[in-house]
């Protein structure tokens, strides 16, 4: 900020930095070891989610969404709001699911607007198919209003990135 601008004002959360934790990559190595010790990596997922990991949201949200039985049941609701969590810290992977989600009507009804919003920030940030899902909601309109000429620069964009 210049000159003192927004001195003594609370920051607004888009502009802190990504907590990472030991916990987290801990949790990944485990469970990309050979003989995976899945309640372990569950606690050290659940640590860092608490200690402000938003990508152990996202990765306890995917055990959530899908199940990973006998250690999570399948529980779409919880998978909701974990994956909202790590949207809200702008985990781009999080973005993509929660807006296919919510373009499938997974959480409720469908909301294409919510697809599309979710759609542009995962790609904003990186996520290479939400690169091409943000053209294809520009060519058939979904969610937003239908223009090829913007549909075309990132379904391009998408066909560069190897999404076809």
């Amino acid at each position: 900020m210049k000159n003192g601008e927004g001195k003594g004002k609370k920051q607004d959360n888009h502009f802190k930095p990504a907590i990472k934790t030991h916990e987290y990559e801990s949790a990944l190595a485990e469970m990309n070891g050979t003989s995976p010790n899945v309640a372990r990596s569950l606690k050290l997922l659940e640590k860092a989610r608490d200690l402000g990991d938003a990508r152990a949201s996202y990765a306890i949200a995917t055990w959530y969404l899908h199940g990973n039985p006998p250690f999570v049941l399948k529980d779409i609701g919880r998978a909701f709001d974990l994956l909202k969590e790590a949207a809200a810290a702008h985990v781009p992977d999080a973005l993509y699911d929660l807006a296919v989600g919510y373009e499938k009507g997974d959480f409720g009804s469908a909301d294409t607007r919510l697809a599309f919003d979710s759609y542009l920030k995962a790609a904003l940030r990186g996520e290479v198919q939400s690169v091409y899902e943000v053209g294809r909601c520009y060519f058939y309109g979904i969610g937003v209003e239908m223009d090829p000429r913007i549909a075309d620069i990132w379904l391009e964009r998408a066909a560069e990135l190897g999404i076809e």
